[in-house]
């Protein structure tokens, strides 16, 4: 995990945008810096408890979630926005810095993602 909580020069948001039919999450950082996050990606990799366990490694594989969407966007504070999934999830918060990493790390995670699903004989849909 990229930690840059205590970087006073780590990269800002600057624009967030939910395309709801697109099921997207577009973010653009000040140092130029673009993401485009499909809600399937956010929702299988969200910061909460329900999908990260409670330390250690204990992160849950959440299978079926390809059609999930993001109904809503609720801002935290300036460091995070909390995402309504359609699916009822709403209970990580994704702080700036989450949202980068998943953008820098997205084809690691989502590779590590599709081959835990397969040794699992779990599917997307």
């Amino acid at each position: 995990m990229i930690d840059t909580t205590s970087d006073t020069s780590a990269p800002w948001p600057t624009d967030l945008h939910l395309d709801q039919a697109a099921k997207t999450l577009s973010l653009t950082f000040d140092n130029g810096e673009h993401f485009v996050l499909t809600a399937e990606y956010l929702r299988v990799e969200s910061p909460s408890a329900e999908v990260q366990g409670h330390g250690g490694d204990q992160k849950k594989i959440v299978p079926s979630k390809r059609t999930v969407g993001i109904s809503n966007l609720e801002p935290v504070g300036n460091y995070a926005v909390r995402l309504l999934f359609d699916d009822g999830h709403d209970t990580g918060l994704f702080t700036w810095t989450y949202l980068r990493e998943l953008g820098l790390t997205h084809a690691e995670k989502w590779d590590t993602y599709l081959k835990a699903l397969a040794h699992r004989g779990l599917s997307r849909d």
